[in-house]
């Protein structure tokens, strides 16, 4: 029998919510394409080779599994698929790829940005010049000054690059212990936080969220920081146990925090959080840059390409673990 993926025009089913992905136009030169948002996502499926879930975090995939008997390959336009895996799918011979990769570069610079905010105390001088008040202030050098960074995968990678291009010691933190890795050096086990924690100046959250990874940054891991040590979340809200933290930043526990991710999120209006000084927040837009979305569509077309071929494509998830494994 004849396989989609040797046969020149697959059947590409393309979820979207309200905008219509990028490069389109090259997708249609490839393929069949049908059109359909969450409600029409069940006829679009019947026959189809490929799902393009360009509407992230849709649940519709799930809600319309029955459907989807003829699909070889899912993708979807996030690095972060967590919450879109479900059991049916990830015992399924489906193909599943994601997006890593794509914002890395923009969520390490963020990252790097929310480290100077806090190291040129960047807050207390738009506060004073909304005062209009001219108070002189020293602040904190960022050369020497060491980072843990939890998530070893292709966003945690660039955050390393970053920080040790501008003089920080940086460490990782992910499944295994090991030596002698290119960027990281050491890397720590993710189990050991409580213990080695204490020695960062910097604890930086960038990894994917898995049953393993959910609460990891728990009361006792806040507990054990520096108590001049400031926590970053560019991964997802559900790592941090948000009542320890804000109890942490309240008792002066750790020093600050600076929150691109939060849980619950959006983080509600009156939410203690909100009217912290020590405290960023920025509503999960770190990896969002001017042109992320052309490139995450470069990135389809591209496997897309590979998949007409019959070619190994980019960024297979392992759905049991949830994430792309390849560093």
């Amino acid at each position: 029998m004849t396989t989609a993926a040797q046969r020149t025009r697959p059947v590409v089913t393309v979820l979207y919510r309200q905008a219509l992905p990028p490069r389109l136009a090259e997708i249609q030169e490839i393929a069949n394409v049908r059109l359909t948002t969450a409600d029409g996502l069940a006829e679009a499926l019947d026959g189809a080779d490929v799902l393009y879930q360009w509407h992230s975090f849709s649940p519709a995939l799930r809600e319309n599994w029955g459907a989807a008997k003829s699909v070889q390959w899912v993708h979807v336009s996030a690095a972060g698929v967590s919450q879109l895996l479900f059991d049916e799918l990830i015992g399924s011979d489906i193909v599943y790829t994601n997006s890593r990769g794509i914002l890395s570069r923009a969520i390490a610079e963020f990252a790097l940005g929310f480290v100077l905010d806090m190291a040129k105390d960047a807050q207390t001088s738009f506060r004073l010049q909304q005062q209009h008040r001219w108070q002189h202030r020293v602040t904190r050098k960022i050369q020497g000054q060491s980072a843990l960074v939890v998530g070893t995968g292709s966003i945690g990678r660039e955050i390393a690059r970053l920080f040790r291009a501008v003089g920080m010691e940086v460490s990782g933190a992910g499944r295994t212990h090991r030596s002698g890795d290119d960027d990281f050096h050491q890397i720590h086990s993710s189990k050991d936080l409580t213990r080695i924690v204490g020695d960062y100046d910097y604890l930086v959250l960038a990894a994917p969220l898995t049953a393993e990874t959910r609460g990891l940054v728990s009361a006792d891991v806040l507990a054990a920081m520096s108590p001049t040590a400031r926590l970053i979340n560019v991964g997802r809200g559900e790592l941090v146990d948000t009542t320890a933290l804000t109890d942490a930043l309240a008792s002066g526990s750790i020093a600050g925090a600076a929150l691109d991710v939060v849980d619950p999120e959006p983080l509600p209006d009156g939410h203690i959080l909100w009217g912290m000084d020590n405290v960023i927040i920025t509503p999960h837009m770190s990896g969002d840059t001017q042109d992320y979305l052309d490139d995450l569509g470069q990135l389809f077309v591209d496997n897309l390409r590979r998949f007409c071929h019959g070619e190994p494509l980019e960024n297979v998830v392992d759905k049991v673990l949830g994430f792309v494994t390849a560093s």
